[in-house]
């Protein structure tokens, strides 16, 4: 196996598995909604980062410890469950507040606020803590990447782009959804929308969340 080789046909597999819905679409549809375009694309790039981490930390056997280890595994599976429920319930928190003076009609615009450097922040860092606390990111790197390390390739090396092949295809899916959002934002950035969007998010991060810690290694 060639590297070139290695990364068309791990191409196809991370494809397939990116236009699948999942946990990053919706949240990252979320932010696209509620937020704006750069909020949006943050959370992109944060879930990318992790991404990549887990690739590199799966080519050079770091991640054949969360595999081994029950304990570890444990530990990793209940910090990401615990986040998870806590992100979703915060989103559902504040669709069922509202602000004094805020008018009740359904049909009001959301109003969104000026996308500061923290908020891109808490966005990226919201991305990558996500990925980074699913322990089930880290067990599909490590039963697939080393199946297309070359022989006589460093394996942080191929790691890295096997990692940077996924991420590629990932932000080209999120860039997709987010102008796509854009393209929707009349009928999409409103109050009911945006609080619709939150609730259905945020019951689908405590959803996950309460699977991973109930699943057993």
């Amino acid at each position: 196996m060639t590297v070139s080789s290695a990364l068309l046909s791990f191409a196809v597999i991370a494809g397939l598995l990116t236009i699948v819905p999942g946990l990053d679409t919706a949240l990252v549809l979320r932010s696209a909604i509620s937020r704006s375009r750069g909020y949006a694309f943050a959370t992109a790039l944060g879930i990318n980062t992790g991404a990549l981490i887990w690739g590199i930390a799966a080519a050079v056997g770091a991640s054949a410890l969360l595999a081994a280890s029950e304990t570890a595994y444990r530990i990793l599976t209940l910090a990401g469950a615990a986040y998870m429920v806590w992100l979703g319930a915060s989103m559902l928190w504040k669709t069922f507040r509202r602000a004094p003076g805020a008018p009740t009609s359904s049909a009001t615009a959301a109003t969104v606020p000026p996308t500061t450097r923290g908020d891109l922040l808490r966005a990226w860092l919201t991305g990558a803590g996500t990925n980074l606390l699913n322990p089930k990111v880290g067990v599909f790197y490590l039963a697939m990447i080393p199946q297309f390390i070359p022989t006589g390739v460093s394996p942080m090396l191929m790691g890295a782009l096997l990692a940077g092949v996924h991420n590629v295809l990932g932000l080209a899916w999120f860039t997709l959804i987010i102008l796509g959002t854009g393209f929707a934002a009349r009928w999409l950035k409103n109050a009911r929308s945006a609080k619709i969007i939150d609730r259905i998010t945020g019951t689908v991060l405590i959803g996950f969340g309460i699977k991973l810690a109930a699943q057993p290694h």
